[in-house]
C-alpha cells in the first residue's frame, strides 16, 4: 500500500468506528497511532503520542476554556441566572408569546457568560419552561423555544467553541469573539421573529397574561438581574476595553461570579464541588478529542491524505460558492450524528487547507462553522440540547414533540446561516469598525 492509500484506509476505518458510536477522541487517537505505525515505525508514533497530546494541551489560549466553563457552571448551580428570565419577563408578557420571547433574551444573557449550549438551555429549561407550561403556552412552542436558544450560548462570546476553533486555526479569540456578536443577536432576533409570527397567526399557542404590574414594580423585579450583569460589565469591560486577554478573562470571570454568589448566599461547598465536577468532566473530553485531533493531522500529513483531499476538492472546482456550499452541506449532515466538539475537530485538519486554498476569511469561517455546529445541536437523531431538555422536563413532553418544536426555529437558522454567507461583511463590520 503506497502512504496515501494507508492513510484514506485510516480516514475509512475511523469514520466506520465513529458510526460504531464509540468514543471519537480515542478513535482518533487510535487510528491515528496505527496509520503512524504502519508508515514511520513505532517510534516515530510513540513519539508523537508523547509529544503532541502536551503541545495541544499546553496551549496557553486554550488554559481559557475550563475558566470559562467553570463560569458558565457556576452561574448555573448557583442560580444567578433565574433574575434574567424573570427581568425579561415582566416587560414582554404583555406581548405574543412574551414569555418565550423572554427565553430567548434569557438565554441570551446568560450566554454572555456562559459560552456552552447544553448549559444554556439545561439553565433556561428548568426556569422557563414550567413558567410557560403553567402559563398555557404549547408544550412544543415552549420546550422548542429553548432547546434552539441554547445555541446561541455559542455564539454570544465567550465561546468555548469558538476558542478550541482559535487554537486549531492560530487565529486571535478576541477577534472571534466580537465576530460572534452580531452573528447571535441576528440569531436571537430570528427566534423571536419566529415566535411572533407563530403566535400572531395561532394565538391559542402562548395565551396573553392579562397581569399588567406597574413600572415602579417591573423595575424592582429587574434589579434581581444583577449577578449576570455585573459580571458582563466585568468581563466585557476589561476584554474589549485592552484592560486584560480573552485567556484572561475566563478566569476573571470565574472569580467575579464566585464573589457574586458569596454576596447572594448561594455558593455553598456542594454547589461550588459540582461546579468543578462538570468543569472538570466536560474539559477532561474536550481535551481527549482536541488530543485526537492533532495526532490525527501528523498522520494525514505523514501519510499525504490530507494534501490529497484537499487538492482533489480545489481541483474538481475553484468556484467558492460551490465549496461553501459543499461545507454547509458537509457539516450539517456531521451535525446529525456528532457533537460540535468532536465534528469540528475530527475535520479541522482537512477543512483548514481548503479554506486557505479557496481565500476564506478565517474568522468569518470561524463563526459560519460555529453557527452549522450548534445547528447541529437540535436536528434529530442527536440533537443534545433537545435530549437535556427533555431531561429537565421529564414526562411533561416527548422527544418527538420538543423535535416538532424546534421546526420553525430550524428554517430561519437556515436563513440566518444564508445571510451570514451572502453577506460577510455582518460578521466583520464590528472588526472593522474597531480596526478603523
Amino acid at each position: 500500500m503506497t502512504d496515501i492509500q494507508i492513510g484514506l484506509g485510516g480516514l475509512a476505518l475511523l469514520f466506520v468506528l465513529i458510526a460504531m458510536r464509540l468514543p471519537i477522541g480515542l478513535v482518533m487517537i487510535g487510528v491515528s497511532f496505527g496509520g503512524l505505525y504502519l508508515l514511520a515505525g513505532w517510534n516515530v508514533a510513540w513519539s508523537s503520542l508523547g509529544l503532541l497530546p502536551f503541545n495541544f494541551a499546553a496551549s496557553w489560549v486554550l488554559s481559557a476554556v475550563p475558566m470559562f466553563l467553570l463560569l458558565g457552571f457556576l452561574c448555573h448551580h448557583a442560580k444567578l441566572t433565574e433574575g434574567l428570565f424573570r427581568a425579561a419577563r415582566v416587560w414582554l408578557q404583555g406581548l405574543p408569546g412574551g414569555l418565550a420571547i423572554a427565553s430567548v433574551l434569557g438565554s441570551a444573557g446568560f450566554a454572555a457568560v456562559s459560552g456552552s449550549s447544553i448549559a444554556c438551555s439545561a439553565t433556561m429549561g428548568r426556569i422557563a419552561v414550567p413558567e410557560m407550561t403553567k402559563a398555557g403556552y404549547d408544550p412544543e412552542l415552549a420546550t422548542g423555544t429553548v432547546a434552539v436558544a441554547g445555541t446561541i450560548g455559542a455564539l454570544i462570546p465567550p465561546s468555548v467553541i469558538m476558542l478550541i476553533f482559535a487554537v486549531i486555526a492560530q487565529v486571535p479569540v478576541t477577534d472571534l469573539f466580537i465576530a460572534g456578536i452580531t452573528a447571535g443577536l441576528l440569531t436571537a432576533l430570528g427566534y423571536i421573529a419566529v415566535i411572533w409570527i407563530r403566535v400572531a397567526l395561532n394565538p391559542a399557542l402562548a395565551p396573553r397574561s392579562g397581569e399588567r404590574l406597574p413600572v415602579r414594580e417591573r423595575i424592582v423585579m429587574t434589579r434581581d438581574s444583577w449577578p449576570i450583569a455585573l459580571i458582563m460589565l466585568g468581563v466585557f469591560t476589561g476584554l474589549f476595553g485592552g484592560a486584560f486577554t480573552a485567556t484572561e478573562a475566563g478566569a476573571i470571570g470565574a472569580f467575579l461570579a464566585t464573589i457574586v454568589a458569596l454576596a447572594k448566599g448561594t455558593l455553598s461547598p456542594r454547589v461550588f464541588l459540582m461546579a468543578i465536577s462538570d468543569t472538570v468532566l466536560t474539559t477532561s473530553t474536550m481535551i481527549i478529542i482536541g488530543v485526537g485531533a492533532t495526532v490525527l493531522t501528523r498522520f494525514l500529513v505523514f501519510s499525504g491524505a490530507g494534501d490529497y483531499l484537499s487538492d482533489l476538492v480545489i481541483a474538481t472546482t475553484s468556484n467558492p460558492v460551490i465549496i461553501m456550499l459543499g461545507l454547509v452541506v458537509l457539516y450539517l449532515f456531521l451535525g446529525l450524528f456528532l457533537e460540535p466538539v468532536g465534528a469540528m475537530l475530527l475535520t479541522l485538519p482537512l477543512v483548514l487547507p481548503i479554506i486557505g486554498e479557496a481565500n476564506f476569511d478565517l474568522v468569518w469561517f470561524g463563526i459560519i462553522l460555529t453557527k452549522l455546529l450548534e445547528i447541529g445541536m437540535v436536528t434529530p437523531p442527536v440533537g443534545m440540547n433537545v435530549f437535556v431538555i427533555k431531561s429537565v422536563v421529564g414526562p411533561l413532553v416527548t422527544t418527538s414533540q420538543i423535535f416538532r418544536g424546534i421546526g420553525w426555529f430550524l428554517l430561519m437558522d437556515l436563513f440566518v446561516l444564508g445571510l451570514l454567507i451572502a453577506f460577510p461583511d455582518l460578521v466583520l463590520f464590528p472588526l472593522k469598525l474597531i480596526d478603523g
